[in-house]
């Protein structure tokens, strides 16, 4: 007897730590925070000139970043605006010589009027008319002609100021420009270095408000609903946890494999379906940081 007295004493402390342990509460589910990342690219060619970043600095949008080197945009412009105002130029020329047309066919009218009187009587024959009719007809196709031709000065002239606008907007593209708020999680390049159109320079994140992304199985998949606010734990420390807000943003249409890295209510649950979890961050949030939910 009084060995089994003490068998039974040595297995309370086991039996307590036993019953604790089947009444430790866990999360509906587990899983990692992400951000929506972006990758900022170049918009244009040349050498980086200024690029005043660097990783884990908080950028606003429509900071200036940097620049590309555009000495060559701007000679190019240059020529072209000289271009443009040589095409232009020739109007002039053109305007001129229509305006002397003009004056011919008044003075040609005039002399027309004198003639048809005078054939009217009698003193004039049908082939002075019609000659000086004939003077008319040709000064009107040269009018024509002259105005062809300043069409086709200022078609050439508006083609040249197309491309100048589109040296302008390359100009503009190589002044680098950020484009949301964020933070710089990698830097790609630096000061001085060869741009190229498309080159990556920096990855950005809005950090300020966070998803968990966590998997349930099939029976909890009925407890979820978008919008439905719950419980976010992160840890505190080894021991405890911090209490949260989140928003359901989103919940997958179809069932996958349970990932290697995610735990799950039930591990014996082979499918499971992804939710993301809108939570704001306080600042102390990170990428890949583990988190749990509760419905």
């Amino acid at each position: 007897m009084k060995f089994k007295a003490i068998n039974l004493f040595m297995l309370l402390p086991l039996l307590a730590l036993i019953s604790c342990k089947g009444n430790e509460k866990t999360s509906d589910a587990y899983g990692n925070f992400e951000s929506t990342e972006i990758t900022i690219s170049a918009q244009a060619t040349g050498e980086i000139m200024q690029f005043c970043l660097e990783e884990g600095n908080q950028l606003t949008a429509g900071q200036v970043i940097g620049w590309i080197d555009t000495t060559d945009l701007v000679l190019k412009k240059a020529q072209m605006t000289a271009q443009k105002e040589a095409i232009t130029s020739k109007t002039a020329s053109l305007d001129a010589q229509i305006a002397v047309f003009q004056q011919q066919k008044t003075n040609v009218l005039r002399d027309k009027e004198r003639v048809e009187k005078m054939f009217r009587d009698g003193a004039s024959t049908q082939k002075q008319v019609d000659d000086i009719t004939g003077q008319i007809d040709l000064i009107d196709k040269q009018i024509k002609s002259v105005k062809a031709q300043e069409t086709s000065v200022y078609s050439e002239a508006a083609t040249v100021q197309k491309q100048i606008a589109q040296v302008e907007e390359s100009i503009r593209k190589s002044t680098i420009i950020n484009p949301s708020e964020g933070v710089v999680l990698s830097k790609y390049v630096n000061a001085h270095e060869i741009a190229s159109m498309g080159k990556p320079l920096y990855k950005l994140a809005d950090l300020r408000e966070m998803k968990l992304k966590v998997y349930v199985s099939g029976d909890q998949i009925l407890q979820v609903k978008i919008g439905q606010e719950v419980e976010v734990l992160v840890d505190q420390d080894s021991k405890t946890n911090r209490k949260m807000s989140g928003i359901v943003s989103w919940v997958s249409e179809s069932a996958e494999f349970t990932p290697k890295i995610i735990q799950t209510k039930e591990e014996r649950v082979n499918m499971v379906y992804a939710v993301k979890v809108l939570v704001k961050n306080d600042g102390t949030l990170k990428i890949g940081m583990p988190g749990e939910v509760n419905f």
